[in-house]
């Protein structure tokens, strides 16, 4: 595909729209361009409604660009789809006498209904998963622990946005120092009182 260069773009809408069909037929005559990516910056919104009216159409967007693309071909678009998916990690952290590290929501949709849980999160853009793990562990409890294990993995549809949602629980081993700024409560139970809790 084509990558078209937001630096190289004219600032004037006209002549944006000017020179992009100007592009866009030239490459679809040569035969050798199928698909177009178009990246806007947030100081280019004003040339949107000229690359939509050139059948360009949204892909993904992030806080600083808008990704656009434009298929050439009169054939099936085979340009990948935006990110489909989320991901979450759950630590699941077990000490030396073999109790397990559960927590209490203070915001979320089990807030309030006396649920213990694994402390979770998200991954965030470019981190690892154990270290997405042992960074929300420390953000939720002030616990410090290290992966030994990935013990579970799950999928689910129908998530934040309409996006699927992959969710790893790895095992890990605490040094704990509690610091519960945004939990109501933790604490360390055996296994068979985790794994009996009704909710």
């Amino acid at each position: 595909g084509k990558i078209i260069s937001q630096a190289a773009l004219p600032s004037q809408p006209d002549a944006f729209a000017s020179r992009l069909r100007a592009s866009l037929a030239a490459w679809a005559d040569s035969g050798r361009v199928r698909g177009v990516w178009l990246k806007l910056g947030l100081e280019q919104a004003a040339l949107i409604p000229m690359a939509v009216e050139q059948g360009f159409v949204f892909h993904h967007a992030e806080p600083e660009y808008l990704m656009m693309t434009r298929w050439l071909p009169d054939t099936p678009s085979t340009l990948p789809a935006n990110a489909s998916h989320q991901v979450g990690v759950g630590a699941f952290v077990v000490n030396s006498s073999g109790q397990v590290l559960v927590v209490q929501e203070r915001s979320g949709v089990l807030r309030g209904r006396g649920v213990w849980k694994m402390p979770t999160g998200l991954v965030a853009a470019g981190e690892d998963l154990t270290a997405a793990a042992e960074r929300e562990l420390l953000e939720e409890t002030g616990i410090t622990a290290r992966v030994e294990s990935v013990l579970a993995l799950r999928q689910a549809h129908g998530f934040a946005f309409g996006k699927s949602d992959l969710f790893v629980v790895l095992g890990m081993r605490p040094v704990p120092v509690p610091c519960p700024s945004e939990l109501e409560d933790a604490r360390w139970v055996p296994l068979h009182e985790y794994t009996d809790q009704q909710f």
